[in-house]
């Protein structure tokens, strides 16, 4: 009887070098505008044969656009040919970044170029139906806003809170890191599966945002801490060149480091974790316990300018605690940058200078083993931007990493 793995191969490998040529196509259209499928099979090295199915897909898809003919550069009596050029409303990489209490989207072009982006806040009870539920009706509402349309997805990155979702950690206590995580993959990889029927990828948020800060601006980043202070506290590491997430996806998770034994209870049903001191908010309900009319990130900024002492001791006190967290790990991995992420950290700098401050009280005592500790260049959409950079492949930071989970769910276009 014949090997079923024997049977599968050449499907699979049809499947692999089918996907290579489009994108080999899709890199042609994008590094050089509209072309023929003459010019395009001469660009790329395929037969024109080869060539017309691959574009003939595309324009069922809604990837590429017919934009005009060459009839105006053709010489000869021949039947003008048509120019092929990407179509600038199809969304086709979509990033999604589950926070605790929002959800943010955006949404590439075949040139990878940001198309569309928003966010939508819900409940920090929320269960993941209603979580997913918001994530559609957000891209939905970009998708009528900006004009563009996801008949044609490539790939879905989507992050979440909490240890990496598809690692064995699958037995983290109900409530832990959200409401329903263990269901989490099944729900979110499954549901935007057979809404949009294209490849999904799910991991860790502050992992995604991490890749997303490390890929910004010139230069390689070798080894580097990434903080990430928002309605939870996350963090990465990138040991070596390589985006790590450990043996259970638990590398990096600085908001669970105890900073304060025997502190108030966490959401990961530990006692005084990081979280606990530096999210977003309970840095604005001990504002507030102080006496500080600081209920929302716009307040604080308000407070932060005006020189308000109170909100200007909270800050502090959750820096000092993010700085003795991150010192101990810097002591271990001698990260050449540390980054602290999170809208929080741009509008209120006093969190950087005292967080390095105190890694340098934490550290050995002479200048090189120090790390540049700075603000993030990005802001709160790093999650999804980093989502968009997995899908993309674009760093060599994500060597190892795995690859989207391909189609399980026949669907029809959103």
């Amino acid at each position: 009887m014949p090997s079923m793995v024997g049977m599968e191969m050449p499907t699979e490998v049809h499947a692999f070098v089918r996907r290579t040529h489009t994108e080999r196509v899709l890199r042609a259209l994008r590094e050089r505008g509209a072309l023929s499928r003459g010019e395009i099979a001469e660009v790329v090295g395929l037969s024109r044969t080869t060539v017309s199915e691959i574009t003939r897909d595309l324009l069922r898809r809604g990837v590429i656009v017919v934009v005009d003919t060459d009839a105006a550069v053709r010489a000869g009596s021949g039947r003008p040919a048509e120019r092929l050029a990407l179509d600038p409303n199809s969304g086709q990489f979509l990033g999604v970044d589950f926070g605790h209490r929002r959800v943010h989207v955006a949404v590439a072009d075949a040139s990878h170029e940001i198309v569309a982006s928003g966010r939508q806040r819900y409940q920090d009870s929320a269960g993941w139906p209603e979580r997913i539920s918001a994530a559609f009706a957000l891209i939905d509402r970009l998708g009528a806003e900006c004009g563009v349309h996801f008949h044609a997805l490539q790939g879905i990155g989507i992050g979440v809170t909490g240890p990496h979702p598809m690692s064995s950690a699958p037995h983290a206590p109900e409530g832990a890191f959200g409401p329903g995580f263990a269901a989490a993959r099944e729900d979110v990889d499954g549901s935007f599966a057979e809404r949009f029927g294209a490849p999904v990828l799910v991991d860790n948020n502050t992992r995604f945002a991490a890749l997303a800060e490390a890929i910004t601006g010139g230069g390689t980043v070798e080894d580097l801490l990434y903080v990430r202070l928002s309605d939870g506290v996350g963090g990465a590491l990138v040991v070596a060149g390589r985006l790590v997430a450990g043996a259970t996806g638990l590398a990096g998770e600085l908001g669970h480091v105890t900073v304060l034994p025997g502190g108030p209870r966490c959401r990961c049903g530990k006692a005084g974790c990081l979280e606990t001191v530096a999210s977003v908010p309970t840095i604005l309900a001990s504002c507030q316990s102080r006496g500080a009319e600081v209920g929302s990130l716009d307040e604080l900024r308000a407070a932060v300018r005006r020189g308000d002492p109170v909100v200007g001791r909270v800050l502090r006190e959750a820096a000092s605690a993010v700085g003795r967290a991150v010192g101990m790990v810097a002591m271990v991995v001698n990260p050449a940058k540390v980054v602290i992420g999170g809208e929080i950290a741009h509008l209120a700098p006093v969190l950087v200078r005292q967080v390095t401050a105190t890694v340098a009280a934490e550290l050995f005592p002479w200048s090189a083993a120090m790390p540049v500790i700075r603000c993030a260049r990005l802001s709160d959409d790093d999650g999804a931007l980093g989502a968009l950079a997995a899908l993309f492949h674009s760093s060599p930071l994500l060597a190892g990493h795995p690859e989207p989970a391909p189609t399980r769910i026949s669907a029809q276009p959103a």
